[in-house]
């Protein structure tokens, strides 16, 4: 079985408040984008469940990545025999995008349908849950308003569809514990829920990310994409979740190669949503 696990975007991200677990409140919409690793999932030639990653370098033990952890989880439910899985890295991690979440979503549905074991989308999301706070959001995988951790959602009546989206990731990454150390949570005049149910054209300046002072101030880079991205006039930029990468959306394909070669040394996607 072959599947393509996409990425995501946030579309405003509120930090409301520090949690007792020592978690964040954050408020946020997640919509999917056509940016996709290719993972493959077949009976096991041995007695064992393996991972083979290829593509980009991925900076974890296959042991600790999160495709092993989302078979382990589930078999820890069901028995499973054992797979062998083939995982090609295309989507950068440390961007924000939700790549490895992805991944151990799209691992959990896969296993679910290869094996006929039952599983409600709900009851995949509620194991996904427990594997990340992205995780659930790409077992539906539509845009939702997420709250709590970022792993209550309900769905949101948002359609992009043949808008331009420009993702541009520059050369570094961002510690996610360490984003939300400089942050200060507070709760906006106007909340996300709000804004989204607005014209797209009113969005910047409005639909803010919470962790943009901050990242921008330590990671100079990022801010230096943003700044490039809105010199192309979008309709509305914004850097996703924790960074590292920025994301434009425009009203029309203005998305050439040359528009890429803009932002050299830096990994990019141009498409249509």
């Amino acid at each position: 079985m072959i599947l393509f696990p996409n990425a995501k975007i946030n579309l405003g991200l509120d930090i409301l408040r520090k949690r007792a677990d020592g978690y964040h409140d954050i408020e946020t919409v997640m919509v999917p984008v056509p940016w996709h690793d290719i993972l493959e999932i077949v009976p096991a030639r041995g007695t064992e469940t393996t991972l083979t990653v290829s593509g980009r370098e991925v900076a974890c033990p296959v042991e600790k990545n999160l495709v092993m952890k989302a078979y382990r989880t589930l078999a820890a439910e069901t028995p499973l025999p054992p797979v062998d899985i083939y995982l090609r890295k295309i989507i950068p991690d440390g961007a924000g995008l939700g790549g490895g979440s992805s991944d151990a979503s799209f691992t959990l549905m896969a296993l679910n349908e290869l094996f006929s074991l039952g599983y409600s989308r709900d009851e995949l999301a509620r194991i996904a849950g427990s594997l990340g706070a992205d995780c659930p959001f790409f077992i539906y995988n539509t845009p939702m308003l997420c709250t709590g951790t970022g792993t209550d959602m309900e769905p949101v009546a948002l359609d992009l569809k043949g808008l331009g989206i420009l993702i541009v990731k520059p050369p570094v990454s961002v510690p996610t514990a360490a984003a939300y150390s400089r942050t200060t949570p507070s709760i906006p005049p106007v909340s996300v829920r709000d804004i989204i149910n607005d014209p797209i054209s009113t969005w910047q300046g409005c639909l803010k990310n919470d962790f943009e002072p901050s990242v921008f101030h330590a990671y100079p880079a990022i801010a230096e994409v943003k700044q490039s991205i809105m010199e192309l006039d979008p309709l509305y930029c914004a850097m996703s979740g924790s960074g590292a990468s920025v994301f434009g959306i425009f009203g029309n394909d203005i998305l050439s190669p040359a528009v890429c070669n803009r932002f050299a040394g830096c990994d990019t996607l141009a498409a249509t949503f």
